[in-house]
């Protein structure tokens, strides 16, 4: 069932929308309930693996975010639930400063996301990539709280600039602070901030080295062996324009891109993706239908 809320009306035209999913077990089946404040909305959720694994997405209906918009994502699943959930397409974050002045105040735009994994269940937070516009302002937070024996995976890719357009991120700000949590103890922290001002983090070789594209794939909760990591080596891209990398976390595996090609981030993080699901759950990944292949 989805409940949708009418936006409250801001002065400033400011959206804060939020997006709330809850996924219970009943029988063999992950099913889900949906409360939704505009811009966000949900889409009815699927099975193609069958009545277990619950396949869920959200479409942003604005298009995109200014600064002073704040989203709101909330994920809640319980015991020996399974779910994928992903967006209907690739988040758009617009400029507040500098050449694009959608927001002249020069506000953040803000997305927090909390995610609550009951016993045995196992969350995959899958969403399409983020578009970072030349003079955005752009900060996200996310808490992931694991229950013992629960699992998750999570992916991140983000396009700096509208590089297809020959759109450089001279100006603007993204700042990014992720926790997993299991029981009392944080298992993985892991704050990003890049100033596109700074030569530094734009061009060196500790920063972005010029590269326009970023991404992230986490799998937290359970350890991972070695042959593994050695397997999803075997799959790195290659080539004069890619950096990447796989470490073995004590109870996960993290993944490290950074080159020119959403397409090239988002094929290998697939390839690891399948290997920990086979591996792990005995599931091969299953490409979700709103994806570009």
């Amino acid at each position: 069932m989805t409940v949708a809320l009418n936006a409250v009306a801001e002065t400033d035209r400011t959206w804060h929308g939020s997006f709330e999913l809850r996924f219970d077990r009943s029988g063999d089946r992950t099913q889900v309930q949906a409360k939704t404040r505009s811009p966000l909305q949900f889409q009815r959720p699927f099975y193609p693996e069958g009545p277990a694994v619950c396949h869920a997405a959200m479409l942003h209906v604005a298009g995109g975010m200014v600064g002073g918009d704040r989203l709101s994502i909330t994920l809640d699943l319980e015991p020996e639930t399974a779910a994928l959930v992903t967006t209907v397409s690739a988040a758009k974050i617009y400029g507040s400063r500098g050449r694009s002045l959608v927001d002249p105040a020069g506000r953040f735009a803000q997305q927090s996301v909390w995610v609550r994994v009951g016993e045995g269940a196992h969350l995959e937070w899958l969403p399409q990539e983020t578009i970072i516009f030349d003079g955005a302002l752009y900060e996200q937070r996310s808490r992931i709280d694991l229950a013992a024996g629960a699992t998750w995976l999570g992916s991140e890719i983000v396009r700096l600039g509208r590089t297809a357009g020959g759109e450089r991120y001279g100006c603007g700000e993204w700042r990014s602070r992720l926790e997993v949590w299991q029981g009392d103890r944080l298992v993985w922290l892991d704050p990003q901030r890049i100033d596109a001002t700074d030569p530094a983090t734009r061009d060196g070789s500790h920063g972005l080295a010029g590269c326009p594209i970023v991404g992230t794939l986490a799998w937290i909760g359970q350890e991972i062996p070695k042959e593994l990591i050695t397997e999803a080596r075997s799959h790195l891209p290659t080539g004069d324009r890619v950096d990447c990398g796989i470490t073995r976390l004590q109870t996960g595996l993290l993944c490290r891109y950074r080159g020119h090609s959403v397409s090239e981030a988002r094929r290998w993080f697939w390839q690891v993706w399948d290997l920990v699901r086979r591996h792990q759950r005995d599931r091969r990944a299953i490409v979700s239908r709103f994806w570009p292949l």
